[in-house]
Order: structure tokens, then C-alpha cells, then sequence
């Protein structure tokens, strides 16, 4: 599967994301996954001011993409603001953030390490590390190819002075830790202080006890959520478009990701891992580990401002049968259970599935 890295038109020709992130002159990670972020190698950038490494997974289709960065002890990025919307988690470190719009007043907020948040769209950011004898390393999910493509204009995208105003007119206390609830799992909030102790809901409809929460951000496109699930348990099988980083909070298992009627690939992780499901593909989660599972997708879907086409994210929780895009469990290959049950074995680890395959 291409992806716009890789690219070439019929001008015999790159992207215009791809040019431009040569000229960054980054390491690009290409694949299905990242075993951890936080052991990946990253050299020094220019264009931020301290050191990063791109990422362009197969299952973004070319529509979104990811980078790590690291801030220097008790150092700072470069101040920057650009057309695309990008959503930050903190893998390690403590700092703060100041944005601002040209010529408007300036707002600081403070993060850890679990943080989530995402600066407003062609807002001016600028991250401080506040450790002084360490490096605090973040990654980001940014809609930046769609835009770069989009556009082919680099003035265009980095020196742009709309002011969004509907995303953010400089309102105090923006990135409190304040939110608003919505049906449907959803909580409106610009920033998250704690991912791994953010607490869910059920969703019983995903299968095994699970639980979930969806985060609307920043008036964003795209958007995330958090998903849980109990040991010796697994998701149910399904699909939806591209571009979900699939980041792993806690616990230890593997994905199983395929194309309807192909062989399937296997995934290891554990917290740290990120992978991205390709467009359409069926993925299944699998906790083999002594404790619950978590993991965050930066993606794709917001449910405040609709996008369609394959970057909707519908029907995931409705099964095939009914027209959705999740296979229930007395529907799914008889193989992934034999296969989860011997891991679990392995690991002397009691499965607890047979309930849920005795549910109607």
C-alpha cells in the first residue's frame, strides 16, 4: 500500500508532502507498526529547534501522520504555527505550552507525562521542557499531508495569518482542565491532564467488559478516544478508514489486523507500541497480560464536525449482519479464539471469553 511518502505522480514527481518533509531531513519509520516510541532514535531539527523522527505508517492512507519530538533539559522548541491540526501526547517529561494569536495576548499551560492536548488550528505554539536535566519527548498526530497536498503551497500552509476565531479567540482559561459531557462517551475538553487515569464508561456493544470514552478537541477534525479491557478478555473484530494511531497505554497483548479475505498480521505491543489499521481493514485487540489493557487513537472522526467519505469512522460497534462494520464473536474465525487461549495458556493466565460467547 503507497503511502505519500512514497508516492510518484504521473510527473514523474513526489507528493507535495513528501518534498516537503524531505527538506526537514528527518529518519522517516515506514510500516504497520512502532515497537516504542519512546526508544525511537531521533536527530536534530532544524525547523524546531530540537531533535525529532517522522512517522509514516501504512495505515494512514496518506491523510494524516505522526512525528516524535524531544525538548533539550530546560530548553524550548521554536515558536511555530501552521495550517494543519495537530493533537500532542506526552510520552515523558514535564513542561508547558504557550500559544497565542499574532498580535493577541498569551496563554501558558502546564503538562506531564500522559498528557493529551492540541494546540488550535494556525494558532502560534511554543513547548518548554521544564526538567532541566532530562529531555521531555511528545508525539503528535497531524492532518498535514491532506493539508500540503491539498494546498501545494508552503507560504501558503507556515505563514498563513487567518485567525480562526471560531476555534480560538484567545479565551481565558482555554486549556483548563475543565470539560463538558456529551452523550454517547463524549467528553469536550481542550486539554487532558492524565490519559491513563482518565476514567470511562461501558460499551458493551465493543464486546469483553470493555470501556471507553471519545474526546472531542480544540473544534477539531479529528479527534481520539480511550479504550479498556480486562484481562483474559479481547475486542471484538472491526473496521473503519484510515489514519488511527493506535497508541498502547498499559498492558500486553497483540493486534490482529487483515483485508477481508487475506491472511492475517500479527502485532505485538505493550505500552509504548503505536500502530495504524489500513483503510477498511479488520483489526482485533487481545489482552494476554496480568493486568487491563488500554490504548488511545489519535485519528480521524470527530463527532462534533462531520467529515465523510472513508475518514468517517461509522457503524463500529453494529455488527455485519446489520449492516455495520464489527464481527460479532459467535461470527468470527473459530481460529483467533484457539489462538488467544494459547497465548493465555502460555502465560498462565485464565481466559474469561466463554461468558461472552454464551451472551445472545
Amino acid at each position: 500500500m503507497p503511502d505519500s511518502g512514497t508516492l510518484e505522480t504521473g510527473f514523474g514527481q513526489q507528493t507535495s508532502y513528501a518534498k516537503w518533509q524531505e527538506e526537514d531531513g528527518l529518519p522517516i519509520i515506514r510500516g504497520f507498526y512502532v515497537a516504542d516510541l519512546k526508544d525511537v532514535e531521533v536527530v536534530p531539527w532544524t525547523r524546531k529547534g530540537g531533535k525529532g523522527a517522522c512517522i509514516n505508517l501504512e495505515g494512514t492512507g496518506g491523510t494524516n501522520d505522526a512525528y516524535v519530538a524531544e525538548i533539550p533539559p530546560g530548553g524550548s522548541l521554536n515558536p511555530e504555527k501552521y495550517l494543519f491540526e495537530e493533537l500532542v501526547y506526552i510520552l515523558s517529561g514535564r513542561g508547558a505550552t504557550t500559544i497565542w494569536n499574532e498580535g493577541g495576548p498569551k496563554q501558558t499551560f502546564e503538562w506531564q507525562a500522559g498528557s493529551l492536548f492540541s494546540p488550535p488550528l494556525n494558532v502560534w505554539r511554543q513547548h518548554f521542557n521544564g526538567q532541566g536535566d532530562k529531555p521531555a519527548r511528545f508525539l503528535a498526530v497531524t492532518s498535514a499531508p491532506t493539508m500540503i497536498d491539498l494546498f501545494h503551497n508552503k507560504d501558503f500552509i507556515f505563514n498563513n495569518p487567518f485567525v480562526f476565531k471560531d476555534r480560538y479567540a484567545g479565551e481565558d482559561g482555554y486549556f483548563s482542565a475543565e470539560g463538558k459531557t456529551h452523550p454517547g462517551r463524549v467528553w469536550e475538553s481542550n486539554f487532558i491532564p492524565d490519559v491513563p487515569s482518565f476514567k470511562l464508561t461501558e460499551w458493551k456493544e465493543r464486546g469483553a467488559g470493555g470501556t471507553n470514552v471519545m474526546f472531542e478537541l480544540a473544534n477539531n477534525t479529528m479527534a481520539a478516544h480511550i479504550s479498556e479491557f480486562p484481562v483474559g478478555t479481547y475486542k471484538k473484530g472491526h473496521r473503519h478508514g484510515p489514519g488511527a494511531h493506535v497508541i498502547l497505554i498499559s498492558g500486553e497483548g497483540y493486534s490482529l489486523l487483515w483485508k477481508e479475505g487475506q491472511p492475517k498480521i500479527r502485532v505485538d505491543w505493550h505500552a509504548g507500541s503505536m500502530f495504524v489499521p489500513p483503510d477498511m481493514w479488520f483489526h482485533q485487540h487481545f489482552n494476554v497480560g496480568g493486568a487491563p489493557a488500554r490504548y488511545m487513537a489519535l485519528r480521524w472522526g470527530s463527532r462534533k464536525f462531520l467529515a465523510g467519505g472513508s475518514l468517517a469512522i461509522g457503524g463500529i460497534d453494529q455488527s455485519l449482519k446489520a449492516g455495520g462494520n464489527q464481527i460479532e464473536y459467535p461470527d468470527e474465525d473459530p481460529e483467533i479464539r484457539r489462538m488467544f487461549e494459547a497465548e493465555l495458556a502460555k502465560r498462565s493466565v485464565e481466559s474469561k471469553m466463554a461468558a461472552f460467547f454464551e451472551r445472545k
